[in-house]
């Protein structure tokens, strides 16, 4: 039994984050170095920009393993996660367990670019610019390869939550 309505300790939420939930979009992995320098990130802010060549941008945790390898080798992988990667996007996000490290999960091909989850839609890129946006690191890289393979359930994320179309 309690005397309040609602949590008495949540905090207000945050519009710009609830409007950045509504917004929703693909799941990204990204991956970089070798070895056990290896690192990966699940990021769901990215965008494309058409062009020669073309470009992809991430909103990066300025603090995640991910970014600091991925500025010091200046080259990744960017993988689009189907429906059958939701235990994959956890471990890298941080959110679920990942015994043996995040890694184990998936079968990977290593690339001088960073490691590859095999069988996805993929860019090789090129670090180009990091800057400092809001609570993020807002990294532009530059594609050097594209492979685009036949989508059967890509990943989603809208309002927290994994779906697909």
């Amino acid at each position: 039994m309690t005397i309040h309505s609602s949590n008495p300790f949540a905090t207000e939420p945050d519009p710009v984050r609830r409007f950045r939930g509504r917004l929703g979009g693909a799941v990204s992995l990204w991956t970089t170095g070798a070895g056990a320098a290896r690192a990966g990130l699940t990021v769901a802010s990215v965008m494309v920009a058409n062009g020669s060549p073309g470009r992809l941008l991430g909103l990066l945790d300025p603090d995640a393993t991910l970014t600091e390898e991925l500025l010091r080798t200046g080259l990744g992988v960017v993988q689009l996660l189907e429906w059958d990667d939701r235990d994959l996007a956890d471990a890298f996000g941080g959110v679920a367990p990942a015994p043996g490290g995040p890694f184990v999960g998936g079968t990977w091909q290593e690339t001088d670019h960073g490691p590859l989850l095999e069988g996805r839609t993929h860019a090789l890129v090129a670090v180009e610019s990091a800057v400092e946006v809001g609570w993020s690191l807002l990294v532009t890289t530059t594609t050097e390869q594209v492979v685009v393979v036949e989508e059967r359930r890509p990943l989603e994320h809208r309002r927290g939550r994994y779906l697909t179309p």
